[in-house]
């Protein structure tokens, strides 16, 4: 190979692949000029480095530009080769790229130790669940900004103030101001986040003045180059959430008596701890629920990354519904949709923040639908489970992921609908799955990190108190789900839970005996989750019968003396009342016109059985819709289900002359169950389907109302004392859920969720 071929094949090669420094000596040469040697711009051209509309171009796109220029704005173009231009355009990406994509260095234990420490950063903002929400959560801002932003906002915090977080002064026409972060707003209102971290929704009309400050509440960090590199690198290194057993609190957060002592707000999914769906508040009552009118509403939206090809999801979306029952608590609404949670201003549905997560491909029955109930509240976080059931620790201010915890250790078909139920300071939650093969527990968790504190198994293994009640091998799957939101009795300091049914739910050729611990409710001590006592309502279930219906706790006078209850109407058609100290069992009375399973129960507490007929009376009797008990009626309600189903005849199958007659249509019934004696007080017949697809649940008021959702899409308000109808609003949609109740600023509002849609009722201003 001669001299002068070797140097033209080694230009070549240089000429196709330019080396690092080559391509920055072209910039500094070509752009440099205008675009400044940093790439942070001059008077002549805008900075190149860390700016979002460079960031947001293609390699291709920034290789047209720097060939062809931009004529208009005064920027020539470049004629470079191929490769010159390929790599420039790398370089100038570079300059965009996250941090998290960027070997920035730096010591970042160093710049942890700063930002928690000498920095004092974590006094305002979070990192990895870490530090207090006052400002922004710092947690992925490594791949949302590049290094270079990083340590702008560090140096310069006003030249870059997060969406949310511009600084306003309200002064009310009362005399009061709020100071604080405006993290929604419209023409008409404003959520103020004062610098405790507590929520001021508020109306412009009660607005004297609003005062927009210039700048960042934040000063520019003192630090030494070091120093600064050092938080720049810990930042851009962030992880997306670790759990964080000291993390500071700020002074709004929402403590347990809270939940304990409810007044204006409704602070879990029941509205009480006891389960009970009663409000005391009284704005809206009978003579003035006929003006409750619409006051807002909001829309979850339903996207998927994936629509599973089976029947069940097919069949079932036809009827899709929210299921959600929104909280209230420190002035925020939160609601959940489809793998979502939603922080919304109550006055006005105007979102604060959303958190969403991919929908999880390979799930079955309602997890794969979307199908959520909405969270739980401590602290300053809102606790979530998804339909893979990770249960969720979302900060209450910013709905930044705080800690994740994994409920499941089985590969079993588990899933997660349920709203979480929070006692003391723990967050308690359960599992769906129960008619797939699961082996059902409930669970409890640290609310501050995640931790695991105690599991309760529905379902007995080998060695197990209960085993002896499985004959077979169905224990290994035996379903006893835990998907409805338990209760709390702090007076006893007990747990109550209920099960689901077991499983094959029809086919028992492998499980044989009562099935224990199924189709009950659970009384547990909630330190270790050990069972107090226990009622199976229906010892070896075939029939679908879950005992997943509300367990409401009530303190009345029952036969002339004070007692401590609970009521539950069961799937199976009875009404019962136990006293829960104990559990011993004071009224078991059918509250169907049409019982044909059982005669009553017996004074062992077993149902006693009726020989099999051709009718099969209820087919569901309720379901899990949420109940009420007055203490002014004294009476219970609930949503009652008259239908039978036809025993298929031997060989109906095969022989037209066999098959059965149709079956008798069945009614829906607003009912009142005397709770002494488990008669019905008065009824109110629903018009409408009354598939399971619409299950609308209850909300009694001290106004002497009954809110509740017809099977015909209607939101109705009921008088407590007969059930006739005082309010009606055609909503023209599914509804799956019940309503619930709040104050804010002295005015009442009753929301539901229907269809896909947050409604919001309020009396005219």
């Amino acid at each position: 190979m001669t001299g002068a071929l070797l140097v033209s094949l080694l230009s070549l090669a240089s000429a196709q692949s330019p080396t690092d420094a080559e391509t920055r000596q072209s910039y500094l040469k070509l752009c440099g000029g205008c675009h400044g040697d940093d790439a942070r711009g001059t008077q002549q051209g805008p900075g190149l480095a860390s700016n979002p509309g460079v960031r947001r171009r293609s390699l291709s796109n920034l290789s047209n530009v720097i060939r062809n220029g931009i004529p208009s704005a005064g920027m020539p173009g470049f004629a470079l080769s191929a490769p010159e231009l390929e790599a420039m355009a790398k370089l100038v990406a570079s300059m965009n790229a996250s941090a998290a994509d960027t070997d920035v260095p730096g010591d970042t234990a160093a710049g942890r130790q700063f930002f928690f420490g000498k920095g004092k950063c974590g006094g305002c903002h979070m990192a990895s669940g870490d530090g207090t929400a006052l400002g922004p959560d710092l947690s992925t801002v490594a791949r949302e900004m590049t290094a270079g932003q990083i340590r702008d906002s560090l140096t310069n915090p006003s030249a870059r103030i997060a969406a949310g977080y511009s600084l306003v002064t309200a002064e009310l026409k009362g005399g009061s101001t709020v100071r604080g972060f405006a993290r929604a707003r419209t023409r008409f209102d404003i959520a103020l986040q004062d610098l405790k971290g507590t929520f001021h929704p508020l109306s412009l009309d009660r607005v004297a003045r609003l005062t927009e400050e210039k700048g960042s509440l934040m000063p520019a960090t003192q630090a030494s180059p070091e120093e600064l590199q050092n938080v720049v690198a810990f930042l851009s290194k962030l992880p997306a959430a670790t759990p964080s057993p000291t993390a500071p609190k700020t002074q709004g957060g929402i403590d347990f008596s809270a939940l304990l002592h409810v007044k204006e707000e409704w602070p879990t999914y029941n509205g009480t701890l006891s389960g009970n769906r009663y409000s005391t508040l009284t704005q809206i009552n009978r003579d003035t629920v006929g003006k409750l009118a619409l006051r807002w509403s909001y829309s979850v939206p339903l996207w998927t990354q994936f629509l599973p090809d089976t029947p069940y999801y097919r069949e079932n979306m036809r009827y899709f519904g929210l299921e959600t029952v929104p909280i209230v608590a420190g002035g925020v609404m939160y609601a959940t949709g489809p793998n979502q949670v939603f922080a919304l201003d109550p006055r006005t549905g105007t979102e604060i923040w959303r958190y969403s997560r991919p929908r999880t491909a390979g799930l079955v029955s309602d997890p794969s639908l979307g199908t959520n109930r909405g969270v739980a509240i401590l602290g300053d976080n809102v606790f979530f489970v998804t339909d893979n059931a990770r249960l969720l620790a979302l900060n209450r201010i910013t709905g930044r992921l705080v800690w994740e915890s994994n409920m499941i250790d089985e590969p079993q078909r588990y899933g997660g609908t349920i709203a979480p139920l929070v006692v003391k300071d723990m967050v308690i939650a359960g599992v769906a799955g129960g008619d797939w093969g699961i082996r059902g527990f409930v669970s409890a968790y640290k609310a501050a990190t995640g931790e695991r504190v105690w599991r309760h198994w529905t379902v007995p293994d080998q060695g197990d108190p209960g085993i002896e009640t499985w004959k077979g091998s169905a224990y290994k799957l035996g379903g006893g789900s835990t998907w409805l939101t338990g209760s709390y009795d702090p007076s006893t300091d007990t747990l109550f839970w209920a099960t689901g049914n077991p499983w094959p739910n029809s086919d028992d050729r492998e499980r044989g005996g009562d099935n224990l611990y199924t189709n009950c409710v659970l009384a547990l001590d909630p330190a270790t989750g050990k069972r107090k006592w226990y009622y199976q309502f229906t010892p070896h279930d075939t029939r679908d019968w879950d005992a997943t219906e509300p367990n409401v706790l009530v303190d009345a006078n029952w036969k002339g003396q004070p007692r401590k209850l609970l009521l539950h109407a069961d799937r199976n058609g009875f009404f019962y009342v136990f006293d829960r100290t104990d559990g011993r069992l004071l009224v078991a009375k059918s509250f169907l016109h049409r019982n044909t399973w059982a005669s009553g129960i017996g004074a062992d507490g077993r149902p006693i059985l009726l020989p099999p007929g051709e009718l099969n009376c209820p087919e569901h009797a309720t379901n899990w819709n949420g109940t009420s008990f007055s203490p002014s009626t004294n009476l219970y309600y609930v949503m009652a289900i008259e239908k039978c189903t036809v025993k298929l005849r031997p060989g109906a199958w095969k022989n037209a002359a066999a098959a059965p007659p149709p079956e008798p249509p069945g009614k829906k019934y607003l009912r009142a169950l005397n709770i002494e004696t488990g008669a019905i007080a008065w009824e109110v017949a629903q018009e409408g389907p009354i598939d399971g697809k619409r299950v609308a649940g209850l909300l009694g008021t001290a106004g002497g109302l009954l809110f509740h959702g017809d099977p015909s899409g209607y939101f109705l308000a009921a008088d407590e004392r007969d059930g006739k109808t005082l309010w009606r609003m055609p909503l023209n949609a599914t509804i799956k859920t019940s309503p619930m109740t709040y104050s804010i600023d002295g005015e009442q509002f009753v929301t539901l969720a229907a269809g896909s849609t947050i409604f919001t009722f309020a009396l005219p201003r």
